[in-house]
């Protein structure tokens, strides 16, 4: 009777370790910076240690758990944060998600980056089909790169208090919901991505505004094409009323590639205020440059990037980017360039080390033609620990 007990406890112990495997790991990810305008240079440090634990659930969800743990040298500095944390169920071809979870846009500059929600995905013959809805008052305010107002901007370039903690950490509170559509082999070639996504300004109410994109990867031989455009409606609180804008952006890009080389030519529109649109307001502020991060309303950028493989363990890539406004009303459109280039080196799986430099030349644009260059070199080092 003994044994037999003893065989069903052992059966019991060793079907639950099956069904609930764990998996801890711990990211160092650290990152040196050396930037200067002029002849007055900056340095700073900045590291974020990541520990993380996920398991199974079953044999059709799991859940992961991860935390940051921020330090910064300018000035000296440490936030903690709850970074992805979510909870995932599968059953066929549906998907459920709840928790903190990474969301990007098909033009990945509208909304990208970690939300808190829920969202449902079915995949199918015709595509993945899914929808989701989001809120942001619990993410820190630098993570979440959250300014659509002139308000939201002060409360992003704030320092956090921890004497007033609730009022300095967080970010806006707004809620986002996504309706995307996704193809990833029309006719067998061509790759699809269509969004409906809506942002809503539940605390002070002043700004909302939604976003019908879509994004279409074509290839043709040894080009690939990549077409994608936005169309904005802003409802905007002035006056006492509502007011309704319309707003624009695009982008297109020519690609080519081989084993290891990849060469990409690309440019972005923003549509600025005129008599047929305002400026084009994201979500999210996604940076536009490598060396300057120069705001969105009305700019327009060309880059062309090159990456080569030339080893197993190491990578270099090379990107120049031209800024410039299309503006009727502005006499000076030209801002300037920047070159940047990065070395990347992973000798082994667990280790990474790119190290990385450029400069933005304000001689090559007529807004201000006399401004001192800036530049910048980076070294990140990235080690993943079990």
């Amino acid at each position: 009777m003994v044994k037999k007990t003893l065989l069903i406890c052992s059966l019991l112990i060793a079907h639950c370790y099956l069904a609930f495997a764990l998996d801890f790991g711990l990211v160092l990810n650290q990152n040196a910076e050396l930037a200067a305008y002029g002849s007055e240079a900056d340095f700073v440090y900045r590291g974020t240690g990541i520990p993380r634990l996920s398991g199974l659930l079953g044999d059709s969800g799991g859940f992961y758990i991860s935390v940051g743990l921020n330090y910064d040298s300018d000035p000296w500095n440490f936030v903690p944060e709850l970074l992805r944390t979510d909870l995932y169920m599968r059953s066929g071809g549906f998907d459920f998600r709840m928790g903190r979870m990474s969301y990007a846009d098909p033009l990945g500059f509208i909304a990208e980056g970690l939300f808190d929600g829920l969202r449902f995905s079915h995949s199918s013959a015709a595509g993945t089909f899914s929808a989701g809805a989001w809120y942001t008052g619990l993410l820190y305010k630098q993570r979440a790169n959250i300014a659509m107002t002139e308000k939201e901007l002060d409360h992003y370039n704030a320092d956090l208090d921890y004497n007033d903690f609730f009022n300095s950490y967080f970010a806006p509170r707004r809620l986002l919901a996504a309706l995307d559509w996704e193809n990833q082999g029309i006719g067998g070639r061509v790759m699809a991505r269509v969004s409906a996504l809506g942002q809503f300004d539940i605390f002070d109410h002043d700004l909302h505004s939604q976003y019908l994109t879509g994004k279409l990867l074509i290839p043709v031989g040894v080009f690939a094409f990549d077409l994608g455009g936005c169309y904005q409606l802003l409802e905007v609180f002035e006056r006492n009323e509502y007011n309704i804008y319309t707003a624009f952006a695009a982008e297109f890009g020519i690609i080519t590639r081989t084993s290891n080389q990849r060469l990409s030519l690309s440019g972005r529109y923003f549509s600025a205020d005129t008599d047929y649109s305002v400026d084009f307001l994201p979500l999210t502020t996604v940076s536009q440059g490598s060396i300057i991060s120069p705001s969105l309303p009305g700019l327009s950028v060309i880059s062309l990037d090159y990456t080569a493989r030339l080893h197993r363990t190491f990578a270099l890539a090379f990107t120049p980017n031209y800024f410039f406004y299309i503006a009727p009303e502005r006499n000076e459109r030209m801002l300037g360039g920047e070159v940047f280039g990065a070395f990347y080196w992973s000798p082994v799986s667990d280790i990474s080390i790119n190290l990385g430099g450029g400069a933005f030349f304000h001689s090559l644009g007529d807004i201000s033609p006399n401004a001192n260059a800036l530049w910048k070199v980076e070294m990140n080092i990235v080690i993943s620990l079990f």
